[in-house]
């Protein structure tokens, strides 16, 4: 249960990464949006500390969040998408998929 609960940490995280790419575009309706995602993500990411180390959990959702950000601008706002940030972008969940191995 607390890894699906840092699995959502990380999910709402990457919306509210999305909501904030919205308001600075000028959609200024997205700012609520923007508080309940990184407020419901810091409740979820504080349930899943109660049963996993504080080290491990932040490493996971910060890559989480990284990844996906980067994978959200890639496939909906047209950055780019080289070689060298694809594979850095898998370093990150390799990295973050070694973590909950090793914990």
């Amino acid at each position: 249960m607390h890894w699906l609960a840092l699995l959502g940490a990380g999910a709402l995280e990457i919306v509210g990464v999305i909501a904030m790419k919205r308001f600075v575009d000028g959609r200024r309706i997205y700012l609520l949006a923007i508080l309940a995602c990184f407020a419901l993500s810091f409740t979820c990411l504080s349930f899943a500390m109660q049963a996993i180390s504080m080290g491990v959990g932040y490493a996971i959702w910060t890559g989480i969040g990284a990844a996906g950000g980067v994978i959200v601008g890639v496939v909906f706002y047209g950055e780019s998408k080289s070689l060298l940030k694809l594979l850095c972008v898998c370093v990150i969940i390799a990295c973050s998929v070694g973590l909950k191995l090793l914990s």
